[in-house]
């Protein structure tokens, strides 16, 4: 049998990245008390009346076909929701909705580039995130993040990463895997660069409503910028419904003109009951995303004072979402190496960093989705597995 090249190009990039979550859940089937700080779950259950809005769309009859922009529910409260965030005229020309912000972004990063083309991306990034550009023919390239920066993209950084051939630029903010949060004046001069190098802006805000202190900002709500930017979204984080699949996109007219042929191709349409629930999630009252903000906001401190002075790591308290990195450099072993040992002799199951790219490959990231105690009691089966690790490996380490 013959294949086409995508799969070649993704063939590393699928579920290997979460090979050690996949082990984590299948120890925890067998019986062992695993701890699961892998993957960004949310640990409360959406909203009843959200549920409730579900249930009664498909007993209406809402389970028929759909169209390929969105059903008007959920178009129409995009619109407003955007509306006001920019304070500009947004129509449903402007609005794709797509099952889930992964499915968005494949569908606007396929509409953007190809092959011979480079996107430039964040590093450390959300794992997909190279997936999503490899399919397409085009090639990452990476812009460091630094940790002495707080991972906030520089200016100078990305216009020295730019080429000829360079066309979008990925952002996310608030970011994951680091929590941090691009200010308004600071995507205002990323902006700029862009504006001088033709690079359209496609911005991930997922977590858009999980800021710790401070204020959001997007590229699209910038006047100057909103003509270059694509922005992705949905309601797995805000309203703690990642299983429902329900984002969307939102962009210039045009561009959105473009790609419905292709989200038609695709898809041809979502769940309308779905859709309902979206639209009731958007325009509805809800404080799922003021509960979640503060239980994460409490646990990330919890695992700094948890973990702060334990020899070889050191936390860092993310500005917004729902994890947490641990720099373990100083173990002496890489993050995989951490990670994997951390798993069979602690069963605490966390992300190595080597899963968000190269500048990540020294940390590893702890989700805050677990109760209290759970999480305690992680923070104190990773400083025993810290300190019961060979002192050479640290002397190593500072060597």
């Amino acid at each position: 049998m013959r294949y086409a090249s995508i799969t070649e190009r993704l063939s590393d990039l699928g579920s290997e990245k979460w090979a050690l979550h996949v082990q984590a859940r299948a120890m925890a089937a067998a019986g062992a008390d695993i701890v699961e700080l892998t993957i960004g779950e949310p640990d409360i259950q959406p909203d009843t009346a959200l549920l409730e809005a579900c249930r009664d769309a498909m007993f209406a009859g809402r389970t028929r076909y759909s169209n390929g922009r969105g059903e008007a529910s959920v178009v129409n409260a995009l619109v407003a929701k955007y509306a006001a965030r920019t304070h500009r005229a947004i129509t449903a020309e402007n609005v794709l909705c797509f099952p889930g912000t992964q499915s968005a972004l494949f569908a606007v990063m396929l509409g953007l580039v190809e092959g011979g083309d480079t996107v430039l991306v964040g590093d450390p990034f959300y794992a997909t995130y190279e997936g999503v550009i490899r399919a397409t023919g085009a090639d990452r390239v990476s812009v460091p993040l630094r940790a002495h920066d707080g991972f906030r993209m520089r200016p100078e950084d990305l216009e020295a990463a730019i080429t000829p051939v360079s066309r979008v630029l990925l952002l996310n903010t608030p970011h994951n895997p680091t929590g941090a949060v691009l200010s308004r004046d600071r995507l205002a001069a990323i902006g700029e660069v862009c504006r001088r190098h033709d690079l359209t802006i496609v911005c991930d805000e997922v977590y858009e409503h999980l800021i710790f202190d401070g204020d959001f900002a997007s590229p699209l709500d910038q006047t100057e910028l909103a003509d270059r930017t694509i922005v992705v979204s949905s309601i797995s984080k805000s309203h703690a419904a990642p299983g429902f699949r329900s984002g969307w996109a939102v962009g210039p007219a045009e561009f959105c003109r473009r790609l419905l042929p292709l989200s038609e191709t695709m898809l041809f349409g979502g769940q309308p009951f779905v859709a309902d629930m979206t639209a009731h999630a958007l325009t509805g009252t809800f404080d799922t995303a003021d509960r979640m903000w503060a239980a994460y906001r409490r646990r990330a401190a919890m695992v700094v004072k948890a973990l702060d002075g334990v020899a070889g790591v050191r936390p860092m308290m993310p500005d917004a979402g729902m994890f947490l990195l641990v720099d373990v450099r100083e173990t002496g072993l890489d993050s995989a190496a951490f990670a994997w040992a951390l798993l069979e002799q602690e069963g605490v199951a966390v992300m190595p960093g080597s899963s968000f790219g190269d500048q990540a490959g020294g940390l590893i990231r702890l989700s805050l989705t677990v109760p209290d105690e759970r999480l305690t009691e992680a923070c104190g089966r990773i400083a025993r597995f810290t300190v019961g690790l060979p002192a050479t490996h640290r002397r190593e380490a500072g060597e």
